[in-house]
């Protein structure tokens, strides 16, 4: 009779585990590798788009950035020797073209507009470029989908995964005192 009150603590004890969490019948590890080798195959294919562009134009000396775009210089200011910094305030206009040159957003549409570097929302690829131009300058860049408005589009005219090709102006540079001359 003693054994028994024993027993009882045991299974009490044995039994007091939380619920057990249930398990997936089938688990998929291979959804984010698939989803980075469609993301390397679009912008392969997207990198040629670009290498196409660039070998049918003979007019432009296209350079590239150090982010991924490609740009030519429209106008260039050789007497300019500053280019935005983090916290300087930039008036700067833009349009937003497909790669067959079809006008998605004109200059008028988006209009004249000041940009404060790095602390505002704008695309990758154009709050990058915004820091190779000088006052003064216009650069047509070429961008691939994930330096544009990537796998989502701009919820308007810009659909998924579109590169698209910018051509932007830098009026003036609004100067913060924390910035450096370069």
């Amino acid at each position: 009779m003693k054994k028994l009150p024993l027993i009882l603590l045991i299974i009490t004890l044995a039994s007091c585990g939380g619920p057990e969490p249930r398990r997936p019948v089938q688990m998929k590890t291979s959804t984010i590798n698939t989803s980075i080798e469609r993301s390397k195959k679009l912008l392969v294919l997207e990198e040629s788009m670009i290498e196409a562009i660039i070998k049918k134009d003979s007019i432009n000396e296209y350079t590239h950035s150090n982010t991924g775009a490609w740009y030519y210089y429209v106008q260039k200011n050789d007497e300019a020797t500053y280019t935005p910094q983090p916290n300087d305030m930039v008036t700067m206009t833009y349009t937003v073209m497909g790669f067959n040159n079809d006008t998605i957003y004109t200059q008028d549409e988006i209009g004249i507009f000041n940009y404060i570097v790095d602390k505002q929302e704008l695309f990758p690829g154009l709050r990058n470029s915004v820091k190779l131009l000088k006052e003064k300058e216009t650069a047509t860049f070429l961008f691939p989908s994930s330096l544009a408005y990537g796998y989502h589009g701009d919820d308007n005219k810009i659909g998924v995964n579109v590169p698209i090709k910018a051509t932007v102006t830098l009026l003036a540079i609004n100067k913060q005192q924390d910035s450096t001359q370069n």
